[in-house]
């Protein structure tokens, strides 16, 4: 596997090795032994999503208080812009954020720990998005951060249309309201 790092350490591209011919392709899309050798410590995973979602929808920037998850995304169909904003109050990296498209044929997988809020934005007709997370959902401790937060800058693909938003998404708080890890 390849690792990358991103900007904002701790937050890293991991790209497996794929093996492929003229019948398709074979990948390893995960193991244990060689995660945990790539984030340099164990990490232990509880669930798996998955989403599909059209061209334009935009998810994010979503977060947990309590229970906060670490995640291991990618995607299986189409293309997405993947984003990371540190908000780890003592980091000195908060308030940054890192952005990666993640597509079918790249087969790259981004890593965000726990201390993050993460979005994305499908910039192909169709992306399943599919990502193990290190704790269980917990709605009653979700948050969300304005996608569009002018404090963040963060620079969306511009994809011909405006985003489509769930309600929650839309009523996201402004970074300078929203709840933080310390």
């Amino acid at each position: 596997m390849k690792v990358t790092p991103t900007a904002i350490p701790n937050v890293l591209i991991l790209e497996p090795k794929v093996f492929g011919d003229e019948r398709g392709f074979f990948m390893e899309s995960f193991n244990q032994r060689d995660f945990d050798e790539a984030v340099g410590y164990h990490v232990d995973f509880v669930q798996d999503n998955h989403s599909r979602s059209g061209k334009g929808v935009l998810r994010g920037l979503h977060y947990q208080v309590q229970q906060p998850q670490g995640k291991l995304v990618r995607v299986v169909r189409g293309a997405v812009f993947d984003v990371a904003v540190d908000i780890r109050r003592s980091s000195p990296t908060f308030g940054q954020w890192v952005g990666v498209e993640l597509t079918e044929s790249n087969h790259r997988q981004l890593w965000v720990p726990a201390g993050f809020a993460h979005g994305f934005m499908v910039v192909s007709d169709t992306a399943d998005f599919l990502y193990k997370t290190t704790d269980y959902y917990a709605p009653a401790y979700e948050r969300c951060i304005l996608w569009s937060d002018t404090s963040l800058d963060i620079e969306w693909p511009n994809i011909g249309q405006a985003p489509a938003l769930s309600a929650k998404d839309s009523a996201g708080l402004p970074m300078k309201q929203a709840e933080f890890f310390e």
